[in-house]
């Protein structure tokens, strides 16, 4: 239980500032992350985004990713392509440089609230 309350306020930590969490590290006292990657995606909307993620050790992955003007740190979930994060409501979803940001309370066949969010291919 202990363990839990830890992890739960190193996110609470992270969350309470965009600004410190796309400068520091992410840090739960029980994963250890190996690297960390930010990109800027361009939507259709033109909507700009600041996509922060995480890889860690053990084969997870995590995203920051804003959502309506609020960080949100999202976690990787199984996908039939590219990588599935969800955090809440919220999904994102990437396939290679390509995202599109969905909220399932919308219904299972709702198109995205922000479609067709592209970074430059590095």
């Amino acid at each position: 239980m202990k363990k839990w309350l830890v992890a739960i306020m190193g996110m609470s930590g992270l969350m309470a500032s965009v600004d410190v969490a796309f400068a520091t590290p992410l840090r739960l006292a029980e994963i250890q992350t190996k690297d960390r990657q930010t990109h800027q995606y361009t939507c259709a909307t033109g909507k700009v985004l600041r996509v922060t993620y995480w890889n860690a050790s053990n084969g997870q992955s995590f995203a920051l990713v804003p959502v309506k003007g609020q960080p949100m740190l999202f976690v990787n979930t199984l996908a039939a392509s590219g990588v599935r994060y969800q955090a809440g409501s919220y999904v994102w979803w990437t396939k290679g440089p390509r995202a599109d940001l969905y909220d399932t309370t919308a219904g299972e066949n709702a198109p995205p609230i922000l479609p067709d969010c592209v970074t430059p291919v590095r």
